[in-house]
């Protein structure tokens, strides 16, 4: 029994090791596609080995204590890699792959990866159903389907970056979204009532753990649901039921993600909370009478009073600090405010917080996707203003819409998903990485569309035809329609998808490997790596050696050590620069010529210039610039090798790409 024991202890303490690596890789990965030229499977075998020679000799609490209480990959810093890095589906994964017994068939890092492909088929498989739902028809699924992978590109991000948070969350929220359209529904029979109302609860739950921005995609949710409800489009004891789903998601999160106060103070609860007591007030108040009707006529504007009052309050008196960042930089991207800011600047000028290029407008017209989701959202978006305006004259809502009377726009949960996409669509034309939120729903609304006869119908209504009757006209277009879609992109685009499946690709960067190599090899154990937070990502994942910063960028410490280590590429002095260093207990140095070098399309998003503009080395006036600073770029003066540089730093290790300096602890002043 004590060897059987041992054992297990063993398997679990190896298991938990190999989580922080593939953490680390997530880290690396889910901001190098942002950032930098990505660099995933290079270091595959390293981490395998890290997996398969750890430590056995530690219990399981201790491997858990030791995520939560990391203090061996960032220098001089404690962090807890579960709450920073949403390790969750890490662990979730290491549950599985030990309960399974996998380990004895398939190794961690591929037992992993088939687990976020596996998410991915539940995500298509959850679109495939919100339009069949939606329309009645599969057809409309098998459409979804195939806009879906023809448009991969746009539609997700797991071609390259496969441990992105993303990944993992994203198809809970489309089984979330899946069970709210199964929910809203009309005339629903209780036991499918139960069973979308507690697929709901479980996905939306989930999605919250799954992901650190879940709570703000929630609240465009409920804003949605808002909307539906304060134009009598829905019945209001669901669109509640929802909102109490929201509200315990988001307090046992808040209990099971350390405290986290980000949920606290996110717009998601103070939203709910208004909704909630804006909703008490009204049942509480005689029908009839002055007041309820005053309230009726300003139930908008009192929920968006109490909103906001409810998410200053909560500032005021909750610590938080995680999404500062984040509302600055929507000020700035909005125009509301400047900076000089490095990070600010930096994150402004990244390709996937930019608008949409043509190209992807481009490719999604190819496809026929654009303009018929565009055609779908007119005629849905003009039968639902017509339904509200026969609201706002008294007309009553019909409990059962039938097909001969061309009212889609009546269907509660076709109101909604106008409205979803409307705001999702808003936030992709600002910010081009939000497009793999909203062309998922793209699809799934044009495959829709082109299948519902109750849409043709629509259309049919507004053009009085009486040529051919219309509901016969409507059926055959419901179905011919998609038939002549899926053929043209059938003899287009599959023989390419074909193609591209049996093209076997590899990424290959000699001089990375090399400069990996070399630390495995050369470097002391103890040491400490100081560099750009990529660079440190890759050393880290591969190598396992301590670094002074990490590409995170949800704690200011961590924010504030990533712009000081950068200075390695502005305008300071070689003893400004080991003062930074050995501040956080630096031992190496790595200058990246590509960083040192840097060609940038946009003269004014280069690292260097951003450096330049922080630190006041560059004055723009009338047009012109100024650039004024007594020492040369720290990045080409330390490859002269001569003094004062030669005094603070030892070149010990360079190829075409890296220029490794070891940090003297002694100074050793040379003429």
């Amino acid at each position: 029994i004590s060897g059987r024991f041992t054992a297990i202890v063993d398997r679990w303490t190896a298991l938990f090791v190999g989580i922080l690596q593939l953490a680390l890789q997530n880290l690396y990965l889910q901001w190098s596609n942002l950032f930098s030229p990505t660099f995933e499977y290079t270091c595959t075998l390293s981490r395998t080995a890290v997996v398969s020679d750890s430590k056995n000799n530690f219990l399981l609490s201790v491997g858990v204590y030791e995520l939560t209480h990391n203090n061996k990959t960032v220098s001089l810093k404690t962090i807890n890699a579960v709450q920073q890095m949403t390790l969750y589906p890490e662990l979730i994964a290491s549950v599985l792959y030990q309960a399974s017994g996998s380990e004895e068939v398939i190794e961690p890092v591929y037992f992993y990866i088939g687990i976020v492909f596996g998410l991915q088929g539940i995500y298509v498989t959850a679109l495939f159903v919100t339009s069949w739902v939606m329309s009645g028809t599969w057809l409309a699924g098998m459409l979804t389907v195939a806009w879906f992978i023809i448009n991969r590109t746009d539609t997700t991000r797991i071609d390259y970056s496969i441990p992105s948070r993303e990944n993992w969350a994203l198809p809970y929220f489309a089984c979330q979204v899946a069970a709210l359209t199964g929910y809203l529904k009309k005339n629903l029979n209780c036991s499918a009532e139960k069973f979308c109302y507690l697929l709901v609860s479980a996905s939306t739950y989930t999605f919250m753990m799954m992901w650190e921005y879940s709570h703000y995609l929630l609240f465009l949710q409920a804003v949605s649901l808002f909307l539906l409800d304060s134009f009598a489009l829905a019945q209001s004891e669901k669109v509640h039921e929802v909102y109490k789903i929201y509200m315990f998601s988001l307090f046992l999160g808040y209990l099971l993600q350390f405290e986290n106060s980000a949920l606290l103070v996110s717009p998601l609860l103070s939203l709910v909370a208004a909704l909630m007591l804006s909703k008490y007030l009204q049942m509480n108040v005689k029908k009839g009478t002055f007041v309820s009707r005053m309230l009726k006529i300003m139930y908008i504007y009192l929920v968006l009073t109490v909103t906001l009052t409810l998410n200053l309050l909560l500032k005021m008196f909750v610590p938080h600090k995680e999404n500062e960042h984040l509302l600055k930089f929507l000020e700035i991207k909005l125009g509301l405010n400047t900076t000089k800011n490095f990070t600010m600047n930096w994150l402004l000028c990244q390709e996937s917080l930019q608008a949409p290029s043509q190209d992807f407008f481009l490719r999604l017209t190819q496809s026929s996707l654009l303009p018929f989701y565009i055609l779908v959202l007119i005629i849905c978006l003009f039968s639902v203003t017509q339904v509200i305006f026969r609201r706002i004259c008294g007309e009553p809502l019909k409990e059962t819409v039938k097909l001969e009377d061309g009212r889609i726009g009546e269907r509660p949960e076709i109101v909604y998903h106008v409205i979803h996409t409307i705001l999702l669509g808003s936030l992709a034309m600002c910010l081009e990485g939000m497009k793999y939120l909203w062309t998922p729903y793209v699809c799934m609304l044009a495959a829709f569309g082109v299948c519902s006869p109750e849409l043709w119908m629509t259309l049919f209504k507004w053009l009085r035809l009486k040529a051919v009757h219309p509901i016969l006209l409507a059926l055959i277009l419901s179905m011919a329609v998609p038939t002549i879609i899926g053929f043209s992109l059938w003899k287009e685009f599959f023989p390419r998808i074909m193609t591209e499946l049996s093209e076997l690709q590899e990424f290959y960067d000699p001089d990375t490997v090399e400069l990996m190599t070399w630390i495995k090899r050369q470097a002391p154990v103890a040491a400490v790596f100081a560099g750009s937070p990529q660079l440190m990502g890759v050393i880290k994942l591969c190598t396992g050696w301590m670094v002074s910063s990490l590409p995170l960028y949800n704690d200011d410490d961590l924010l504030k050590r990533n712009e000081n280590i950068y200075q390695i590429y502005s305008k300071r002095s070689a003893e400004d620069i080991y003062k930074i260093l050995t501040s956080y207990k630096a031992n190496f140095l790595i200058i990246e010529d590509s960083i040192c070098n840097e060609v940038g399309p946009v003269r004014g998003c280069r690292v260097k210039d951003l450096l330049d503009i922080a630190n006041g080395h560059v004055v723009c006036e009338e047009g012109d610039s100024y650039a004024y600073s007594k020492y040369g770029r720290f990045c080409h003066e330390i490859k002269m090798n001569y003094s004062p540089y030669v005094n603070y730093f030892t070149r010990v290790y360079w190829n075409r790409s890296y220029f490794v300096y070891r940090i003297n602890t002694v100074i050793s002043f040379q003429s």
